[in-house]
This record gives C-alpha cells, sequence and structure tokens, in this order.
C-alpha cells in the first residue's frame, strides 16, 4: 500500500453505506452498489487538464481501477455490523468450474465515500478451517473479522479490504485441497477464477495483482498458500494461519502428477528460483500459535523456500491455539499491517 492516506482513514467516518430500504435483519435485500464514479476533468466537457492533484488521482485511479463488469448478483442481508455495514450472500453459479456454491461479501464503509467513487478496492479472499461447507465462519460476526478491518484501517493499519468468503469445500465429507482433482467437482477453479470473476463483476477492483490476496485457517490456510504459489500472476499475498503444507486429500489417490503441480512446496521452490523482481514477488505471512503444533514444519517450509521472490513473515502468537479467534488475533498484531504494505490502497479523488 506503501502508505495508508490520511483521507483514507478519515472516510471512515465520513463514507453512507448505500443500503437498500428496509430493516437490516437477515434475509432483507442488500446492495453493494457505491458512489456514481466521475469522469477525470479532462474527460469532461470544458474541464481542465492542468494536472491539478485532483486531476492527477482521478488519472492514476482510472487507470488502476476495474469498474463492476456486471452483470449483477443479488445479495440477501447476513449479518449487519455495528458501523452498519453488511455482510451479504448470494449463490454462484461458477462458469468455468461449473460448481454452484455460496459467497458472503462484506465492504468496508471507504467503499461508499464519494472520494473513492473512481477508485478499486482491494480484495481478501477469506477462507475457514474445516470442511468449509455449507457455510464460511469468517461470515459470522463473532469472530469479528469484518469489524477489526474496519477498526485497523481507521488506525492506519490495514487497507479497507472487501472481504470475499466463498465455500471452501463442495460437501462436508472431503477435503478437496482447492484444487481440481480429476472427477471431482472443479474447486480450484472456483477458488482461483470463478469467485474472482464474480467479485469484479459487483465491485470496483484493481486491475493488477496488487489488489488481491488470500486468507486462511488451517485447511483454507493450505488453499490460500497455494492459490498465490500457482497464480502469482492473480494473487500478490496470503495470510495462512497455522496452514497445511502439502496436499493431504484422500481424493488424491491415483493421481500423484496432478497432486504435486498443486503442492506449495513444489510451487514455492519453483518461484524462488525466478529473477527477484517486481513481478514476481509474492509475499507470504504465516501465523501459528505458541500452543499449537507444526511450527517445525512451518520454520522449515520459510526456511527452504523463502528466497528470491518469495517473501515470508512468520507471526507466532503467544498463547496462540489452533483457531480463528488466535488468528484475527495475530493479524492486529502486525500481519495484517504487513501484507497491506505491499498492496494497492484505494485510491481518493479530492
Amino acid at each position: 500500500m506503501q502508505r495508508l492516506p490520511k483521507a483514507l482513514v478519515a472516510a471512515v467516518a465520513l463514507g453512507s453505506v448505500a443500503l437498500t430500504a428496509g430493516c437490516s435483519d437477515e434475509g432483507d435485500p442488500v446492495s453493494f452498489d457505491g458512489p456514481t464514479a466521475k469522469a477525470p476533468a479532462a474527460q469532461r466537457p470544458g474541464g481542465d487538464s492542468g494536472g491539478g492533484a485532483a486531476d492527477k488521482a482521478a488519472a492514476e485511479a482510472a487507470a488502476k481501477t476495474l469498474m463492476p463488469t456486471g452483470p449483477k448478483a443479488a445479495f440477501t442481508t447476513q449479518n449487519t455490523l455495528g458501523d452498519d455495514t453488511r455482510i451479504g450472500v448470494t449463490t454462484l453459479d461458477g462458469k468455468k468450474s461449473g460448481f454452484r456454491g455460496k459467497v458472503w461479501v462484506w465492504a468496508p464503509k471507504q467503499y461508499f465515500d464519494p472520494q473513492y467513487a473512481n477508485s478499486g478496492f482491494p480484495v481478501l479472499i477469506a477462507l475457514p478451517g474445516g470442511n468449509g461447507y455449507p457455510k464460511n465462519y469468517w461470515m459470522g460476526t463473532d469472530l469479528k473479522l469484518q469489524s477489526s478491518i474496519s477498526k485497523w484501517s481507521q488506525e492506519g493499519k490495514s487497507l479497507p479490504f472487501i472481504v470475499v468468503m466463498p465455500v471452501l469445500n463442495p460437501d462436508a465429507e472431503y477435503y478437496y485441497d482447492g484444487s481440481d482433482i480429476p472427477g471431482r467437482p472443479k474447486m480450484g477453479t472456483w477458488m482461483t477464477e470463478d469467485v474472482p470473476d464474480f467479485v469484479k463483476a459487483n465491485f470496483r477492483t484493481f486491475k493488477s495483482r496488487d489488489g488481491w490476496a488470500f486468507m486462511g485457517s488451517s485447511s483454507g490456510a493450505f488453499v490460500g498458500l497455494k492459490s498465490v504459489l500457482r497464480h502469482p500472476d492473480k494473487f500478490k499475498a496470503v495470510i495462512a494461519s497455522g496452514p497445511d503444507t502439502v496436499p493431504d486429500s484422500p481424493l488424491w489417490s491415483g493421481h500423484e502428477a496432478e497432486r504435486q503441480a498443486n503442492n506449495p512446496q513444489k510451487l514455492a521452490k519453483a518461484l524462488s528460483a525466478k529473477p527477484d523482481t517486481k513481478d514476481n514477488d509474492v509475499y507470504l505471512a504465516f501465523q501459528i500459535g505458541s500452543k499449537e503444533s507444526g511450527m517445525k514444519g512451518l520454520k522449515n517450509f520459510i526456511r527452504n523456500y523463502g528466497k528470491g521472490p518469495v517473501k515470508t513473515r512468520l507471526q507466532v502468537i503467544h498463547d496462540g491455539e489452533h483457531n480463528a479467534k488466535t488468528y484475527v488475533k495475530g493479524m492486529e498484531d502486525g500481519t495484517i499491517q504487513w501484507i497491506s504494505e505491499h498492496m494497492q490502497a484505494p485510491i481518493p479523488t479530492p
């Protein structure tokens, strides 16, 4: 993010959320339509293109931002936060994967502020541990992920991410490792193509990978880690908390070549051997509680593969256990700021 603009912090107090009229009860329709974007002065009839700060900011935003491509999804309210922002839910028919599943989304208050009408927002795809079916537990308010991001963005610790929470698996029986396992639902395509396409259809996003990241716990951390390493051209960073670092779904049986093609160790090794350039770098923010197992394996992964363009950081959470509440605490203690510093911030137009 290079830096967190003061205007971005102040926007929390100024922004107004565009919500459908009516009460905020679960099931009510909710709109994520933002303020109407305006063209830079140079594009407006009689506009002054003399290089003022507002014109420069608008031109930068226009160059980096992808406006919603449509078609719009129909969202209903899942939860309402204390600042009146809402977590919405819809059902997505994945055109590329063929999988149909639920996706929950939250947009921060800054998203609805008029000074960001021309700007994209960074996206954080948040994945749960466990089976992640039929719900993604980050869509609840008890873990305080969204309210924490709102608070951290006011404090200058975090970018105001759009948080996207898709289902992780197509059923509660197996783990699919967020991958296209032969003969099974294409959960790799769902996660890295259909879900981002859906976000681009409905929200102002950034064209480059600088605006795209994953976060996840346990099995969800594996999927986020693997997705970034497998698609570094699409995603810039991941917060991987208590992650597995090898694919271990029983559904890989008989498909060893495909399993290895989704192995974070193999992917990180290949990427770490590439030139350490701005186009190749990825940021892997690992978290682990001091009371959980897996510390040795995680440190070995970082030592072996955290080289060249593979940038790593480890947050050891004091007295932390293998659970989501521990990982939110770790995010506050430095993890969210670290990835934010390497991602694209929204661009205000004064």
